[in-house]
Protein backbone atom coordinates (compact mmCIF):
# COMPACT_ATOMS: atom_id res chain seq x y z
CA UNK A 1 0.00 0.00 0.00
CA UNK A 2 1.06 3.52 -1.18
CA UNK A 3 1.78 5.96 1.29
CA UNK A 4 -0.89 8.13 -0.59
CA UNK A 5 -3.26 5.07 0.09
CA UNK A 6 -2.88 5.41 3.90
CA UNK A 7 -3.09 9.34 4.32
CA UNK A 8 -6.08 9.22 3.00
CA UNK A 9 -7.95 8.18 5.23
CA UNK A 10 -7.34 11.12 7.07
CA UNK A 11 -9.20 13.06 4.29
CA UNK A 12 -12.39 10.99 3.75
CA UNK A 13 -14.00 12.39 7.26
CA UNK A 14 -13.25 16.38 5.69
CA UNK A 15 -14.78 14.42 2.14
CA UNK A 16 -17.92 13.56 3.61
CA UNK A 17 -18.61 17.40 5.70
CA UNK A 18 -18.08 19.24 1.92
CA UNK A 19 -21.34 17.29 1.20
CA UNK A 20 -23.18 19.63 3.22
CA UNK A 21 -22.36 22.26 0.58
CA UNK A 22 -25.10 20.69 -1.98
CA UNK A 23 -27.80 21.09 1.01
CA UNK A 24 -27.30 23.39 3.90
CA UNK A 25 -25.20 26.44 2.44
CA UNK A 26 -27.26 29.15 4.31
CA UNK A 27 -27.21 27.47 7.63
CA UNK A 28 -23.45 26.87 7.03
CA UNK A 29 -22.30 30.62 6.42
CA UNK A 30 -25.30 32.31 9.39
CA UNK A 31 -23.38 29.50 11.68
CA UNK A 32 -20.13 31.12 10.78
CA UNK A 33 -21.91 34.79 10.76
CA UNK A 34 -22.83 34.21 14.94
CA UNK A 35 -19.54 32.96 15.45
CA UNK A 36 -17.65 35.84 14.04
CA UNK A 37 -20.17 38.24 15.82
CA UNK A 38 -19.76 36.90 19.11
CA UNK A 39 -16.13 36.85 18.96
CA UNK A 40 -15.93 40.54 17.54
CA UNK A 41 -17.99 41.30 20.54
CA UNK A 42 -15.12 42.44 22.53
CA UNK A 43 -13.00 44.01 20.20
CA UNK A 44 -13.23 48.00 19.79
CA UNK A 45 -14.38 47.81 16.67
CA UNK A 46 -17.07 45.67 17.77
CA UNK A 47 -17.71 47.96 20.63
CA UNK A 48 -17.90 50.67 18.04
CA UNK A 49 -20.58 48.63 16.01
CA UNK A 50 -22.85 47.74 18.57
CA UNK A 51 -22.10 44.11 17.65
CA UNK A 52 -23.29 43.20 21.23
CA UNK A 53 -26.88 43.88 19.98
CA UNK A 54 -26.32 41.88 16.80
CA UNK A 55 -28.08 38.64 16.79
CA UNK A 56 -28.63 38.13 13.04
CA UNK A 57 -27.98 39.24 9.36
CA UNK A 58 -30.07 42.23 8.98
CA UNK A 59 -28.79 44.08 12.19
CA UNK A 60 -24.97 43.26 11.43
CA UNK A 61 -25.81 44.21 7.84
CA UNK A 62 -26.82 47.60 9.37
CA UNK A 63 -24.62 47.88 12.35
CA UNK A 64 -21.32 47.65 10.11
CA UNK A 65 -20.63 49.65 6.89
CA UNK A 66 -18.91 48.34 4.07
CA UNK A 67 -15.12 48.74 4.34
CA UNK A 68 -12.90 49.67 2.05
CA UNK A 69 -8.81 49.36 3.14
CA UNK A 70 -8.97 52.58 3.80
CA UNK A 71 -11.58 52.56 6.09
CA UNK A 72 -9.77 50.13 8.39
CA UNK A 73 -6.24 51.48 7.56
CA UNK A 74 -6.26 53.10 11.10
CA UNK A 75 -7.39 50.00 13.13
CA UNK A 76 -4.60 47.94 11.31
CA UNK A 77 -1.82 50.42 11.58
CA UNK A 78 -2.54 50.31 15.16
CA UNK A 79 -2.85 46.53 15.38
CA UNK A 80 0.88 46.45 13.54
CA UNK A 81 1.86 48.93 16.30
CA UNK A 82 1.37 46.33 18.95
CA UNK A 83 -2.38 47.06 20.31
CA UNK A 84 -4.51 44.58 21.39
CA UNK A 85 -8.18 44.04 20.69
CA UNK A 86 -8.94 46.22 18.06
CA UNK A 87 -10.22 44.40 14.99
CA UNK A 88 -10.30 40.59 16.48
CA UNK A 89 -9.41 39.83 20.14
CA UNK A 90 -5.96 39.48 21.27
CA UNK A 91 -3.16 40.50 18.91
CA UNK A 92 -2.20 40.26 15.19
CA UNK A 93 1.62 39.10 14.91
CA UNK A 94 1.57 38.47 11.04
CA UNK A 95 0.70 40.75 8.36
CA UNK A 96 0.57 40.00 4.59
CA UNK A 97 1.45 42.70 2.47
CA UNK A 98 -0.05 43.28 -0.98
CA UNK A 99 -0.55 45.67 -3.63
CA UNK A 100 -1.09 49.40 -2.46
CA UNK A 101 -4.33 51.32 -2.71
CA UNK A 102 -4.56 54.96 -4.29
CA UNK A 103 -2.41 56.74 -1.23
CA UNK A 104 0.22 53.81 -0.06
CA UNK A 105 2.46 51.61 -2.29
CA UNK A 106 1.28 48.27 -0.03
CA UNK A 107 -1.78 46.86 1.70
CA UNK A 108 -0.97 45.15 5.37
CA UNK A 109 -3.82 42.58 5.78
CA UNK A 110 -3.94 40.72 9.30
CA UNK A 111 -3.51 37.20 9.17
CA UNK A 112 -4.71 35.95 12.75
CA UNK A 113 -3.76 32.73 14.36
CA UNK A 114 -7.78 32.16 13.96
CA UNK A 115 -7.28 32.79 10.58
CA UNK A 116 -4.14 31.31 9.37
CA UNK A 117 -5.64 27.97 10.51
CA UNK A 118 -9.40 28.55 9.99
CA UNK A 119 -9.27 29.82 6.65
CA UNK A 120 -6.27 29.26 4.59
CA UNK A 121 -4.48 26.17 5.78
CA UNK A 122 -8.04 24.71 5.94
CA UNK A 123 -8.58 25.88 2.12
CA UNK A 124 -4.84 23.60 2.09
CA UNK A 125 -6.55 20.44 3.37
CA UNK A 126 -9.51 21.02 1.33
CA UNK A 127 -7.70 21.18 -1.76
CA UNK A 128 -6.25 17.83 -1.23
CA UNK A 129 -8.95 16.36 -0.14
CA UNK A 130 -11.40 17.41 -3.04
CA UNK A 131 -8.39 16.37 -5.42
CA UNK A 132 -8.09 13.00 -3.67
CA UNK A 133 -11.87 12.40 -4.06
CA UNK A 134 -11.28 13.14 -8.20
CA UNK A 135 -8.38 11.13 -8.35
CA UNK A 136 -8.40 7.55 -5.97
CA UNK A 137 -5.88 6.35 -7.21
CA UNK A 138 -3.02 9.18 -6.55
CA UNK A 139 0.23 9.00 -5.38
CA UNK A 140 0.89 12.51 -4.18
CA UNK A 141 1.99 11.96 -0.94
CA UNK A 142 5.02 9.41 -2.06
CA UNK A 143 7.09 12.19 -3.16
CA UNK A 144 7.36 15.92 -2.84
CA UNK A 145 5.63 19.20 -2.96
CA UNK A 146 7.42 21.77 -4.83
CA UNK A 147 5.98 25.04 -3.12
CA UNK A 148 6.35 28.54 -4.82
CA UNK A 149 6.54 31.65 -2.42
CA UNK A 150 7.29 35.07 -1.74
CA UNK A 151 9.09 36.58 0.74
CA UNK A 152 8.98 38.57 4.19
CA UNK A 153 9.68 41.97 4.31
CA UNK A 154 11.75 43.56 7.02
CA UNK A 155 11.28 46.81 6.06
CA UNK A 156 8.26 47.13 6.87
CA UNK A 157 8.06 45.22 9.93
CA UNK A 158 7.12 47.17 13.32
CA UNK A 159 8.05 46.15 17.42
CA UNK A 160 4.48 44.66 17.49
CA UNK A 161 4.37 42.74 13.74
CA UNK A 162 6.22 40.89 11.08
CA UNK A 163 5.11 41.75 7.79
CA UNK A 164 5.31 39.09 4.55
CA UNK A 165 3.81 38.12 1.21
CA UNK A 166 0.83 35.42 2.35
CA UNK A 167 2.74 31.98 0.34
CA UNK A 168 6.00 33.48 3.27
CA UNK A 169 3.78 34.04 6.02
CA UNK A 170 1.97 30.29 5.32
CA UNK A 171 5.84 28.56 4.84
CA UNK A 172 6.98 30.37 8.22
CA UNK A 173 3.97 29.28 10.23
CA UNK A 174 3.60 25.89 8.64
CA UNK A 175 3.83 22.63 11.05
CA UNK A 176 7.24 21.25 10.51
CA UNK A 177 5.76 17.65 9.36
CA UNK A 178 5.01 19.21 6.13
CA UNK A 179 8.58 20.39 5.81
CA UNK A 180 9.35 16.70 5.39
CA UNK A 181 7.29 16.48 1.88
CA UNK A 182 7.90 20.44 0.90
CA UNK A 183 10.88 21.91 -1.41
CA UNK A 184 12.82 23.77 -1.87
CA UNK A 185 14.52 24.30 1.50
CA UNK A 186 12.84 27.00 3.46
CA UNK A 187 15.97 29.45 3.07
CA UNK A 188 15.45 28.99 -0.71
CA UNK A 189 11.78 29.29 -0.54
CA UNK A 190 11.88 32.55 1.64
CA UNK A 191 14.60 34.20 -0.45
CA UNK A 192 13.42 37.90 -1.80
CA UNK A 193 15.20 37.77 -4.92
CA UNK A 194 13.49 35.69 -7.47
CA UNK A 195 16.00 35.66 -9.80
CA UNK A 196 18.09 33.96 -7.63
CA UNK A 197 15.55 32.33 -5.87
CA UNK A 198 14.71 31.24 -9.46
CA UNK A 199 18.00 29.10 -10.05
CA UNK A 200 17.99 27.77 -6.93
CA UNK A 201 14.78 26.10 -6.56
CA UNK A 202 15.47 24.69 -10.22
CA UNK A 203 19.00 23.02 -8.66
CA UNK A 204 17.58 21.79 -5.25
CA UNK A 205 14.43 20.47 -6.70
CA UNK A 206 15.25 18.79 -10.18
CA UNK A 207 16.76 15.52 -8.55
CA UNK A 208 13.46 15.02 -6.66
CA UNK A 209 10.71 13.02 -7.03
CA UNK A 210 8.49 15.96 -7.27
CA UNK A 211 4.55 14.88 -7.36
CA UNK A 212 3.23 18.16 -6.96
CA UNK A 213 3.62 21.72 -7.88
CA UNK A 214 1.83 24.76 -6.37
CA UNK A 215 1.85 28.38 -7.13
CA UNK A 216 1.22 31.46 -9.39
CA UNK A 217 1.29 29.97 -13.00
CA UNK A 218 3.64 32.90 -14.50
CA UNK A 219 6.14 32.88 -11.97
CA UNK A 220 5.94 28.87 -11.61
CA UNK A 221 6.52 28.60 -15.43
CA UNK A 222 9.47 30.55 -14.69
CA UNK A 223 11.45 28.15 -12.79
CA UNK A 224 10.18 25.13 -14.83
CA UNK A 225 11.87 26.54 -17.58
CA UNK A 226 14.64 26.98 -15.83
CA UNK A 227 14.93 23.25 -14.64
CA UNK A 228 14.05 22.40 -18.10
CA UNK A 229 17.22 24.44 -18.85
CA UNK A 230 19.35 22.95 -16.50
CA UNK A 231 18.28 19.19 -17.25
CA UNK A 232 19.00 19.61 -20.92
CA UNK A 233 15.30 17.85 -21.41
CA UNK A 234 12.70 17.85 -23.59
CA UNK A 235 9.62 18.10 -21.29
CA UNK A 236 8.93 17.79 -17.26
CA UNK A 237 7.89 14.24 -17.30
CA UNK A 238 11.41 13.59 -17.97
CA UNK A 239 12.53 15.32 -15.21
CA UNK A 240 9.95 14.50 -12.54
CA UNK A 241 8.39 11.20 -13.96
CA UNK A 242 5.67 11.14 -11.20
CA UNK A 243 4.20 14.73 -11.17
CA UNK A 244 0.47 14.62 -11.43
CA UNK A 245 -1.19 17.90 -10.33
CA UNK A 246 -0.17 21.48 -10.50
CA UNK A 247 -2.63 23.53 -7.70
CA UNK A 248 -2.80 27.13 -9.14
CA UNK A 249 -3.93 30.51 -8.49
CA UNK A 250 -3.34 34.16 -8.23
CA UNK A 251 -3.71 35.02 -12.04
CA UNK A 252 -6.20 33.44 -14.88
CA UNK A 253 -4.79 29.89 -15.89
CA UNK A 254 -6.10 30.24 -19.70
CA UNK A 255 -3.50 32.66 -21.27
CA UNK A 256 -0.95 29.69 -20.26
CA UNK A 257 -2.42 26.56 -20.19
CA UNK A 258 -1.13 25.77 -23.50
CA UNK A 259 2.09 26.37 -22.35
CA UNK A 260 2.15 23.30 -19.47
CA UNK A 261 0.27 21.54 -21.76
CA UNK A 262 3.70 21.76 -24.51
CA UNK A 263 6.29 21.49 -21.21
CA UNK A 264 4.04 18.27 -19.80
CA UNK A 265 2.81 15.95 -22.30
CA UNK A 266 1.77 13.53 -19.87
CA UNK A 267 -1.16 12.24 -19.99
CA UNK A 268 -1.80 11.86 -16.41
CA UNK A 269 -0.51 15.25 -15.52
CA UNK A 270 -3.90 17.33 -13.55
CA UNK A 271 -4.80 21.16 -12.93
CA UNK A 272 -6.85 22.47 -9.96
CA UNK A 273 -7.59 26.38 -9.57
CA UNK A 274 -7.67 27.58 -6.40
CA UNK A 275 -8.52 31.15 -4.72
CA UNK A 276 -6.26 31.84 -2.08
CA UNK A 277 -6.01 35.60 -1.44
CA UNK A 278 -3.89 37.82 0.76
CA UNK A 279 -7.11 38.10 2.64
CA UNK A 280 -8.01 34.45 3.08
CA UNK A 281 -9.13 31.07 1.26
CA UNK A 282 -11.99 31.53 -0.71
CA UNK A 283 -12.94 28.98 -3.49
CA UNK A 284 -11.69 25.57 -4.80
CA UNK A 285 -12.25 23.67 -8.28
CA UNK A 286 -14.21 20.41 -7.20
CA UNK A 287 -15.19 18.94 -10.93
CA UNK A 288 -11.91 18.69 -13.00
CA UNK A 289 -14.05 18.94 -15.97
CA UNK A 290 -15.59 22.26 -15.00
CA UNK A 291 -13.80 25.52 -14.63
CA UNK A 292 -15.93 26.97 -12.03
CA UNK A 293 -14.74 26.39 -8.61
CA UNK A 294 -16.95 25.61 -5.42
CA UNK A 295 -17.28 28.86 -2.51
CA UNK A 296 -15.50 27.46 0.32
CA UNK A 297 -18.71 28.65 3.13
CA UNK A 298 -17.91 26.98 6.40
CA UNK A 299 -14.38 28.54 7.16
CA UNK A 300 -14.10 31.88 8.90
CA UNK A 301 -15.37 34.19 6.02
CA UNK A 302 -18.76 35.66 5.93
CA UNK A 303 -19.54 36.53 2.13
CA UNK A 304 -21.64 39.50 0.99
CA UNK A 305 -21.85 41.05 -2.85
CA UNK A 306 -22.62 44.06 -4.94
CA UNK A 307 -24.02 43.52 -7.93
CA UNK A 308 -22.13 45.54 -10.08
CA UNK A 309 -24.71 47.62 -12.30
CA UNK A 310 -24.56 48.94 -8.31
CA UNK A 311 -21.28 49.48 -8.00
CA UNK A 312 -19.89 52.52 -7.01
CA UNK A 313 -23.45 54.12 -6.30
CA UNK A 314 -24.30 55.95 -2.99
CA UNK A 315 -26.43 53.29 -1.54
CA UNK A 316 -25.81 49.91 -3.33
CA UNK A 317 -27.74 46.59 -2.51
CA UNK A 318 -25.81 44.15 -0.70
CA UNK A 319 -27.02 40.49 -0.35
CA UNK A 320 -25.81 37.54 1.53
CA UNK A 321 -24.47 34.45 -0.46
CA UNK A 322 -28.34 33.00 -0.15
CA UNK A 323 -29.82 36.31 -1.87
CA UNK A 324 -27.32 36.04 -5.22
CA UNK A 325 -28.81 35.31 -9.01
CA UNK A 326 -27.03 33.45 -10.98
CA UNK A 327 -25.00 34.81 -14.19
CA UNK A 328 -24.79 38.11 -12.51
CA UNK A 329 -21.72 40.05 -12.32
CA UNK A 330 -20.52 41.37 -8.57
CA UNK A 331 -18.02 42.89 -6.21
CA UNK A 332 -17.58 40.43 -2.99
CA UNK A 333 -17.28 41.59 0.77
CA UNK A 334 -15.81 39.79 3.15
CA UNK A 335 -16.03 39.21 7.15
CA UNK A 336 -13.08 36.91 8.49
CA UNK A 337 -11.54 36.04 11.55
CA UNK A 338 -8.62 38.21 10.55
CA UNK A 339 -10.18 40.68 11.69
CA UNK A 340 -11.65 42.08 8.45
CA UNK A 341 -14.92 43.42 8.38
CA UNK A 342 -17.87 43.24 5.10
CA UNK A 343 -14.31 44.32 3.80
CA UNK A 344 -14.02 44.95 0.21
CA UNK A 345 -11.66 42.45 -1.59
CA UNK A 346 -11.74 44.49 -4.90
CA UNK A 347 -12.62 41.06 -7.11
CA UNK A 348 -15.74 40.64 -8.96
CA UNK A 349 -17.43 36.84 -9.28
CA UNK A 350 -20.26 35.13 -11.40
CA UNK A 351 -22.48 32.52 -9.90
CA UNK A 352 -22.87 29.76 -12.11
CA UNK A 353 -24.90 27.59 -9.73
CA UNK A 354 -26.55 27.17 -6.54
CA UNK A 355 -26.48 23.79 -4.23
CA UNK A 356 -24.00 23.94 -4.03
CA UNK A 357 -22.48 27.70 -4.73
CA UNK A 358 -20.21 27.42 -7.91
CA UNK A 359 -18.48 30.87 -9.19
CA UNK A 360 -15.79 31.85 -11.62
CA UNK A 361 -13.85 34.95 -11.09
CA UNK A 362 -14.93 37.84 -13.76
CA UNK A 363 -12.35 40.34 -12.47
CA UNK A 364 -11.59 43.46 -10.63
CA UNK A 365 -13.34 46.07 -9.44
CA UNK A 366 -10.52 48.10 -10.34
CA UNK A 367 -8.97 46.10 -13.25
CA UNK A 368 -11.87 46.65 -16.26
CA UNK A 369 -11.96 49.37 -19.02
CA UNK A 370 -15.07 51.27 -19.22
CA UNK A 371 -13.66 54.87 -20.62
CA UNK A 372 -16.49 54.82 -23.54
CA UNK A 373 -19.49 52.77 -21.68
CA UNK A 374 -18.10 49.55 -23.21
CA UNK A 375 -17.82 47.61 -19.56
CA UNK A 376 -14.82 45.60 -20.41
CA UNK A 377 -14.05 43.05 -17.82
CA UNK A 378 -10.71 40.85 -16.84
CA UNK A 379 -13.30 37.38 -17.95
CA UNK A 380 -13.79 39.08 -21.56
CA UNK A 381 -10.23 39.65 -21.86
CA UNK A 382 -8.91 36.37 -21.32
CA UNK A 383 -12.08 34.40 -23.23
CA UNK A 384 -11.07 37.02 -26.46
CA UNK A 385 -7.10 36.42 -25.92
CA UNK A 386 -7.79 32.48 -25.68
CA UNK A 387 -9.73 33.08 -29.17
CA UNK A 388 -7.40 34.93 -31.11
CA UNK A 389 -4.57 32.52 -29.86
CA UNK A 390 -6.48 28.89 -30.81
CA UNK A 391 -7.22 30.92 -34.12
CA UNK A 392 -3.33 32.01 -34.67
CA UNK A 393 -1.45 29.30 -32.57
CA UNK A 394 0.12 32.53 -30.35
CA UNK A 395 0.79 31.95 -27.16
CA UNK A 396 0.88 34.85 -24.58
CA UNK A 397 3.16 35.46 -21.54
CA UNK A 398 1.40 38.31 -20.13
CA UNK A 399 -0.24 41.45 -21.35
CA UNK A 400 -2.14 44.55 -20.28
CA UNK A 401 -4.39 46.81 -21.90
CA UNK A 402 -6.06 51.15 -21.03
CA UNK A 403 -7.71 52.98 -23.26
CA UNK A 404 -6.29 55.58 -25.54
CA UNK A 405 -8.82 58.22 -24.80
CA UNK A 406 -8.07 60.43 -28.39
CA UNK A 407 -5.32 60.64 -30.50
CA UNK A 408 -3.78 63.47 -32.24
CA UNK A 409 -6.66 62.26 -35.30
CA UNK A 410 -9.24 62.43 -32.44
CA UNK A 411 -9.27 58.48 -32.54
CA UNK A 412 -10.05 56.45 -29.40
CA UNK A 413 -9.32 52.92 -29.08
CA UNK A 414 -7.85 49.98 -26.38
CA UNK A 415 -4.21 49.79 -26.45
CA UNK A 416 -2.91 46.11 -25.61
CA UNK A 417 0.59 45.54 -24.37
CA UNK A 418 1.51 41.96 -25.15
CA UNK A 419 4.53 39.28 -24.63
CA UNK A 420 3.93 36.83 -26.61
CA UNK A 421 6.13 33.38 -26.05
CA UNK A 422 5.09 32.32 -29.63
CA UNK A 423 4.21 34.83 -31.97
CA UNK A 424 1.63 34.84 -33.90
CA UNK A 425 2.31 35.57 -38.18
CA UNK A 426 0.29 37.98 -38.60
CA UNK A 427 0.06 40.46 -35.61
CA UNK A 428 -2.99 42.37 -37.72
CA UNK A 429 -5.09 38.98 -37.88
CA UNK A 430 -4.69 38.50 -33.87
CA UNK A 431 -6.16 42.02 -33.58
CA UNK A 432 -8.72 41.52 -35.96
CA UNK A 433 -9.93 38.26 -34.01
CA UNK A 434 -9.23 39.48 -30.34
CA UNK A 435 -11.26 42.66 -31.73
CA UNK A 436 -13.55 40.21 -32.95
CA UNK A 437 -14.22 38.11 -29.74
CA UNK A 438 -14.68 41.28 -27.78
CA UNK A 439 -17.62 41.83 -29.63
CA UNK A 440 -18.76 38.60 -30.12
CA UNK A 441 -19.09 38.51 -26.01
CA UNK A 442 -19.71 42.01 -24.78
CA UNK A 443 -22.60 43.98 -25.97
CA UNK A 444 -21.67 47.10 -24.65
CA UNK A 445 -18.21 46.55 -26.75
CA UNK A 446 -20.34 45.87 -29.32
CA UNK A 447 -22.15 49.36 -29.55
CA UNK A 448 -19.34 51.38 -28.88
CA UNK A 449 -17.63 49.63 -31.63
CA UNK A 450 -20.56 50.17 -34.01
CA UNK A 451 -19.27 51.51 -37.61
CA UNK A 452 -16.03 53.14 -35.22
CA UNK A 453 -18.00 55.97 -34.09
CA UNK A 454 -17.13 55.88 -30.35
CA UNK A 455 -14.23 53.20 -30.74
CA UNK A 456 -12.10 52.13 -33.23
CA UNK A 457 -9.99 49.15 -33.80
CA UNK A 458 -7.87 48.28 -30.81
CA UNK A 459 -4.16 48.34 -31.44
CA UNK A 460 -1.96 45.30 -29.98
CA UNK A 461 1.74 46.63 -29.46
CA UNK A 462 4.21 43.64 -29.50
CA UNK A 463 6.37 43.76 -25.87
CA UNK A 464 10.34 43.02 -25.86
CA UNK A 465 10.81 39.54 -23.87
CA UNK A 466 10.83 40.60 -20.08
CA UNK A 467 9.50 44.28 -20.48
CA UNK A 468 6.41 43.50 -17.80
CA UNK A 469 9.15 41.49 -15.08
CA UNK A 470 11.29 44.55 -15.77
CA UNK A 471 8.69 46.65 -15.00
CA UNK A 472 7.91 44.65 -12.10
CA UNK A 473 11.24 44.49 -10.72
CA UNK A 474 11.22 47.96 -11.04
CA UNK A 475 8.64 48.32 -8.58
CA UNK A 476 10.20 46.20 -6.22
CA UNK A 477 7.58 43.66 -7.25
CA UNK A 478 9.43 40.49 -8.89
CA UNK A 479 7.86 36.76 -7.72
CA UNK A 480 5.95 36.13 -5.25
CA UNK A 481 2.17 36.73 -5.97
CA UNK A 482 3.00 39.80 -7.52
CA UNK A 483 0.85 40.07 -10.70
CA UNK A 484 0.34 42.59 -13.36
CA UNK A 485 -2.49 44.49 -13.38
CA UNK A 486 -4.55 43.51 -16.23
CA UNK A 487 -7.13 45.79 -17.56
CA UNK A 488 -7.07 49.78 -16.49
CA UNK A 489 -8.62 52.97 -17.42
CA UNK A 490 -5.71 55.00 -16.32
CA UNK A 491 -2.83 55.00 -18.61
CA UNK A 492 -0.45 55.63 -15.84
CA UNK A 493 0.64 51.41 -15.98
CA UNK A 494 0.87 51.46 -19.55
CA UNK A 495 2.85 54.61 -20.38
CA UNK A 496 5.62 53.39 -18.00
CA UNK A 497 5.83 49.88 -19.66
CA UNK A 498 5.70 51.19 -23.30
CA UNK A 499 8.39 53.59 -22.34
CA UNK A 500 10.42 50.21 -21.01
CA UNK A 501 9.41 49.09 -24.39
CA UNK A 502 11.18 51.45 -26.01
CA UNK A 503 14.44 51.30 -24.38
Amino acid sequence: MSLTSLASFIFKPRQKELEKYNTAAEELQQKVLSSLIESGRETEYGRNHLLKNTHNYEQFAQNIPVNTYEEMKGYIDRMRHGEQNVLWPGGVKWYAKSSGTTNDKSKFIPVSADGLHRIHYKGGFDAVALYLANHPHSRIFDGKSLILGGSHSPNYNLPGSLVGDLSAILIENINPLANWVRVPKKETALLSDFEIKRDRIARETMNKNVTTISGVPSWMLSVLVRVMELSEKKHLEEVWPNLEVFWHGGIAFTPYRQQYEQLITSSKMNYMETYNASEGFFGLQSNPSDKSMLLMIDYDVFYEFIPMDEFGSDHPTVVPLWGVELGKNYAMLISTSCGLWRYMIGDTVQFTSRDPYKFIITGRTKYFINAFGEELIMDNAEQGLAYACAKTGAQILDYTAAPVYMDSNAKCRHQWLIEFSKEPDNLDEFSTLLDKKLQEINSDYEAKRYHDVTLQHLEVIKARPNVFNDWLKSKGKLGGQHKIPRLSNSRKNIDEMLAMNRE
